[in-house]
């Protein structure tokens, strides 16, 4: 616990020291970015020092975030652009997606980032926990590459995460 608190204390005081030496940050008004980033990255540098397998994990953990907020962006652009016109691009089909995540957590935080991301849907998983059945509104007649995106996606980036070895 005291290993804890001494690395919070030197993470608000990095945090401190960067709002001094990057001064763009406060005056765009990107405070909370600049202190959100700089107890990211000392967390991410602390971890060489005492070895934690969640400082390991921070830097997959953004890059999971960045990838869930571009995919975010890109699906709200196209079901936007469908509301907007009136042309109907819309192909909807249900898919199963098989899956190499077996962990309850691991298949739970898949379908909520799935579910999450407008234009799909995560309906069910599988008895056997091998299939994820995926409703989708842009399938066409892709099936196998939509399956490709999620498993390279989303799942490829979710097992970097939960299968860090000790």
């Amino acid at each position: 616990m005291r290993l804890y608190l001494a690395n919070l204390i030197i993470a608000l005081g990095a945090t401190a020291y960067l709002r001094k030496v990057w001064p763009i940050l406060a005056e765009t008004g990107l405070r909370t970015l600049g202190a959100f980033l700089g107890v990211c990255v000392l967390l991410w540098l602390l971890s060489f020092l005492y070895n934690r397998r969640f400082f390991r994990q921070l830097p997959r953990i953004m890059h999971l975030t960045v990838y869930f907020i571009k995919e975010l962006i890109v699906a709200n652009t196209k079901v936007t652009y469908e509301v907007l016109t009136i042309k109907n691009t819309m192909s909807p089909a249900v898919v199963a997606v098989p899956l190499e995540v077996q962990r309850n957590e691991e298949i739970m935080l898949l379908a909520n980032m799935i579910t999450l991301t407008p234009g799909t849907l995560s309906l069910q998983v599988s008895d056997d926990r091998k299939r994820l059945y995926v409703h989708t509104l842009y399938i066409g007649s892709h099936a196998e590459e939509f399956r490709q995106q999620i498993k390279a996606g989303f799942e490829k980036k979710i097992l970097a995460i939960t299968r860090i070895p000790l």
